[in-house]
């Protein structure tokens, strides 16, 4: 019996990890947090999330979403996502009060259900041309900022003056016109929200066929969405949405650390202190500290400026503006350099990143603090430099002469004597005693000449 009963309970723990797979993978609801700006941290998150899918478990997933824009690259990069996704995606901007501006828009129309919490609004998605025409950098980002307005205040939809403003403008149409053909939703309206920046509240959206439901919250949105016919990878499939267990699916560490560092705020900061340790490093060799934190600071900046709409131009003014601050530490003109290099760190850092992206923007105050410490830095070298032009020299013939010593062996103009602790040969115009105080008046060679002092 005691054999029996073991096999039976050998048996009964190997069943236990099916029996716990089986509860775990009951049909699940994930909800997926966008709130704030969209850029490459939360792309990497959504992205991340819809291809990483259980089929089995997951039978919908819910981008629950609060954002006032983002960027091209970001918004296209989750659009894609969405649009290859064998579970259904539901874009959801909520709660009451939160909006889906600009790049929201765009995902909203991707998404198989477009829905809205009481309260919200969407559109303004005319896309911002970033950076200045013909400077690296300054190709059109969009969707990429918000210029809100009523639906009622859409007084014209001509066209923009110049054929680099057409060309973004109507790219932008043809794209969200396409993502509303492929959903059945108002594409004439999403066309207008490109061209003039319109904005729906819920209400509206779901009169003009820009959203599909209004919902109070995930479960009533499951409950609203049952039974729909969407498209899902190019196929039509019904949806099953009644009774789903609501799982969110909060961003991890990887995204929140990718938000750290793709702050523009922050990137900026990290390639000044990156180019100022490895400056520190070569000028004082072996310190060791300064060149490793310096170098990985830098390497940390690229990657973030790689994945950031910067201009082009205005990096390379700051680069320039802290070479020539170095440059006046080392050349001594008296200034003139230096301030040179604080203007032109100045206006890099203002042009660097573009102001066209909301929360993807440089801030004044960053901008003022970092010319604030360069700027010291600088006038902290300067002051060294002068005061080093002030004092006498110590080195070198120069450094000798005025020294007092004294006599160590004389025999009659000519002798050793200890000046500054070290033993030299010397001579004088009359003879000198042993032990007699000397004054070093010249040094031809390596040979002192002396007096009494």
């Amino acid at each position: 019996m005691s054999r029996r009963a073991a096999r039976a309970l050998f048996w009964l723990l190997l069943g236990l990890p099916h029996l716990a797979s089986g509860v775990a993978a009951a049909p699940q609801a994930v909800v997926l947090q966008i709130d704030g700006a969209i850029g490459p941290a939360v792309a990497d998150y959504v992205v991340r999330e819809l291809r990483g899918v259980r089929q089995g478990e997951t039978r919908l997933f819910v981008l629950r979403m609060n954002t006032p824009g983002g960027l091209d690259t970001s918004m296209r990069e989750i659009v894609r996502a969405i649009l290859s996704s064998p579970v259904p995606v539901a874009t959801y901007v909520a709660p009451s009060g939160a909006r889906a501006a600009s790049a929201g828009t765009y995902i909203a129309y991707a998404s198989a259900i477009a829905a809205m919490a009481p309260g919200t609004n969407l559109g303004a998605a005319t896309p911002i041309r970033l950076g200045a025409p013909g400077l690296p950098g300054g190709a059109p980002q969009q969707p990429a900022g918000q210029k809100e307005k009523g639906s009622e205040g859409a007084t014209s939809s001509s066209e923009p003056a110049d054929a680099e403003t057409r060309k973004a403008v109507n790219d932008a149409v043809a794209y969200i016109r396409g993502l509303a053909e492929l959903n059945g939703r108002n594409a004439d309206w999403a066309a207008e929200a490109v061209r003039t920046a319109v904005s729906l509240p819920a209400s509206e959206a779901l009169k003009l066929n820009v959203i599909d439901v209004i919902a109070d919250d995930v479960p009533d949105l499951l409950r609203q969405i049952d039974g729909r016919v969407v498209k899902v990878a190019g196929k039509s499939e019904r949806l099953a949405t009644a009774g789903l267990e609501v799982v969110t699916a909060p961003p991890d560490w990887r995204t929140e650390l990718l938000a750290v560092i793709t702050d523009p705020n922050v990137a900026f900061l990290l390639m000044l202190l990156g180019v100022y340790g490895l400056i520190f490093e070569f000028l004082n060799p072996g310190a060791v500290a300064p060149g490793l934190v310096g170098g990985i600071s830098l390497l940390v900046a690229l990657y973030a400026l790689n994945l950031l709409p910067i201009n082009y131009a205005g990096a390379a003014l700051v680069l320039l503006g802290i070479g020539l601050m170095v440059a006046e530490a080392h050349i001594g003109s008296f200034g003139v350099i230096g301030v040179a290099g604080i203007v032109a760190f100045v206006i890099g850092a203002i042009m660097m990143f573009p102001s066209g992206a909301p929360g993807f923007t440089l801030s004044l105050s960053v901008v003022a603090a970092a010319t604030i410490m360069t700027a010291a830095l600088f006038l902290l070298v300067l002051t060294m430099l002068l005061r080093s032009r002030r004092h006498p020299v110590v080195t070198g013939k120069e450094g000798l002469l005025g020294a007092e010593g004294e006599t160590v062996a004389w025999d009659g103009d000519e002798g050793r004597v200890r000046v500054n602790g070290e033993i030299w040969r010397a001579r004088a115009q009359r003879p000198l005693e042993a032990g007699a105080r000397i004054k070093v008046i010249d040094r031809e060679g390596l040979v002192l000449v002396v007096e009494p002092a």
